[in-house]
């Protein structure tokens, strides 16, 4: 008996702790859950992107797989992962993708023909071109490259869609370092699209750029609150070739930013507000010091940068590949997940001022893989935003998804940014807007849709979709309207919970022959009835905002006392 009972103390030691182990692992928010809802894969992958190719409502997965770190290896399929609508997934590339093999570093989806469903861009490295795939409107994808892409090959990371000229289709921005994504002789390409999904080479006259060495990440962003794309390209390489900004006109040409505080080793950019004044941050994985991430806030004009890069801790100097902003604990600001290779990902609590400090229980499992991309997003279809992590260059290469079983999402989008229409224009009218939340992606937050909503001269409210733009930004078109009509809009956001945010309401008045300005009961004399009547709306807006600008004030008054009598 002696010798049994340390024996059973022992086993009890054992039983409790694993107990433990087993109630700490459950207590995680994000659950591993890969071993049910993913097939067993080994295969080098390099990105991922979340987006519902067939249709269904649920969000799929696309991967792009590629062998090889320094030197091309065996040419992989890209990955095609069905959602069966719970956050359970099927491969069906061979039925999706049928006969397309690769060295894909990038992938990301958009709507290039205007068609209403998702097509696929594919950058490819080793001097290779990128592949254009068109939806058929079932998921099923044709390669339609050498009808819709110019003729130039690349040594390519990323490529990513964006509207950047403002004319309702979607453009693409392609990483390009010449014969592989670490040479020194390519530059970053910007194809236009004609309307129909086929694209031109912009000239250096719109695209100024020139060889740009080691280029690992492209992202499109408004970074000036102008609601037209800039763009960010993060390169590995230091002092000339370091990573750059380049602005919008507006109208799709652009200029490189002076002055960007100094990064190097970048691997990735990510956007959003940090601190919740309006603007667009910048978070640069690995592209500090020492191989540390480099935080940059925004002053507002998207011209100007701080580095505030103590404001992550801790902010270790470690091989990291990718980032994305999360409000995990649903308290209204994004908090930061960081991808690390060959240790496992973190994640950081935001004070609501833009200060992260790591949270080490409770929230991520401790799990030690090799995370190349990180993407965020509601894959089980419980409103809650879960995690995948593409894995590559060491390990198992077994791509993950950690489920979220945390708060539920009850905070609304916030529709920052909307269009102003300037007045007597003929129409149809195009309509813009920049619309945040909780996540970040390459294709803004996790919506369930955005929609401008508008009414002539106090009538019946319509409500017309907006397609998506680029990163955070929206569009719509409120057709012709008859002459003078006095229309008043807003825009609806809803997320994957249900959340609604709605922006403030603003106006314009359509061209045409309106009378006298002023004369606001139409009996064709500008006098004291008008003036009550814009008095009594003093503040709001509606027909008595004479000159459209949204808010019924000093100006209207001007205008109508100007014509008096």
């Amino acid at each position: 008996m002696k010798t049994e009972k340390p024996a059973i103390s022992a086993l009890l030691t054992a039983v409790s702790l694993a107990a433990v182990v087993t109630s700490a692992a459950h207590a995680q928010q994000f659950v591993d859950q890969t071993s049910t809802r993913f097939p067993v894969q080994a295969e080098y992958t390099n990105q991922c992107t979340l987006v519902d190719i067939d249709g269904d409502g649920d969000k799929d997965i696309v991967w792009a797989n590629g062998q090889g770190y320094s030197a091309i290896g065996t040419l992989l399929k890209p990955r095609v992962y069905i959602n069966n609508g719970a956050g359970v997934f099927a491969d069906e590339t061979d039925v999706r993708m049928p006969g397309v093999t690769g060295c894909f570093r990038g992938v990301e989806a958009g709507d290039v023909d205007g068609d209403g469903d998702w097509d696929i861009i594919l950058a490819q490295d080793y001097n290779r071109q990128p592949l254009l795939m068109i939806n058929l409107g079932t998921g099923v994808f044709r390669d339609e490259t050498a009808a819709r892409l110019p003729v130039i090959t690349m040594g390519s990371s990323r490529a990513q869609f964006g509207d950047v000229d403002n004319d309702g289709d979607l453009d693409i921005l392609i990483c390009n370092s010449g014969a592989n994504r670490f040479a020194t002789t390519g530059r970053p390409r910007l194809f236009i699209n004609n309307g129909a999904g086929v694209f031109a080479d912009a000239p250096t006259t719109q695209f100024p750029s020139t060889a740009l060495a080691e280029q690992m990440d492209c992202v499109f962003a408004d970074l000036d609150n102008d609601l037209d794309l800039d763009f960010v390209i993060a390169t590995r390489a230091t002092g000339a070739n370091a990573t750059q900004i380049w602005m919008n006109n507006g109208a799709g040409t652009f200029a490189k930013l002076a002055g960007l505080v100094a990064d190097q080793t970048a691997y990735s950019y990510d956007c959003g507000d940090i601190d919740g004044d309006g603007d667009l941050d910048l978070v640069g994985v690995n592209a500090g010091a020492s191989s540390t991430e480099l935080l940059l806030r925004n002053n507002g004009a998207g011209t100007s940068w701080t580095n505030v890069s103590t404001q992550i801790s801790p902010n270790p100097a470690a091989d990291d590949n990718d980032s994305r902003f999360i409000d995990f604990d649903n308290d209204g600001d994004i908090d930061l997940v960081i991808a690390a290779l060959g240790a496992p990902d973190r994640i950081y609590r935001n004070d609501g001022l833009g200060t992260f400090t790591q949270v080490t229980t409770g929230v991520m499992p401790a799990v030690t893989d090799s995370s190349l991309d990180i993407k965020v997003g509601d894959v089980t279809g419980d409103g809650k935003p879960d995690m995948i992590t593409a894995q590559g260059e060491s390990g198992s290469f077994q791509n993950r998804i950690f489920v979220n079983i945390g708060p539920a999402d009850t905070i609304a989008p916030s529709v920052r940014l909307l269009e102003q229409v300037p007045s007597n224009g003929a129409g149809p009218f195009a309509v813009r807007t920049e619309v945040f939340d909780g996540i970040t992606s390459d294709r803004g937050y996790d919506d369930k849709g955005v929609f401008l909503v508008y009414s002539a001269n106090g009538g019946k409210q319509v409500s017309v979709p907006m397609k998506w733009d680029g990163n955070n930004l929206w569009r719509g078109v409120i057709p012709a309207q008859p002459a003078c009509a006095h229309v008043d809009y807003f825009v609806r956001a809803f997320d994957v919970s249900n959340n609604m945010g709605t922006s403030p309401i603003k106006s314009f008045v359509a061209a045409g022959s309106c009378g006298v300005p002023g004369d606001l009961d139409g009996n064709g004399v500008v006098n004291g009835a008008d003036i009550a009547i814009l008095l009594n709306a003093w503040g709001g807006g509606g027909p008595a905002d004479i000159d459209g600008d949204g808010t019924v004030d000093a100006r209207d008054m001007s205008i109508l006392l100007n014509n008096f009598g």
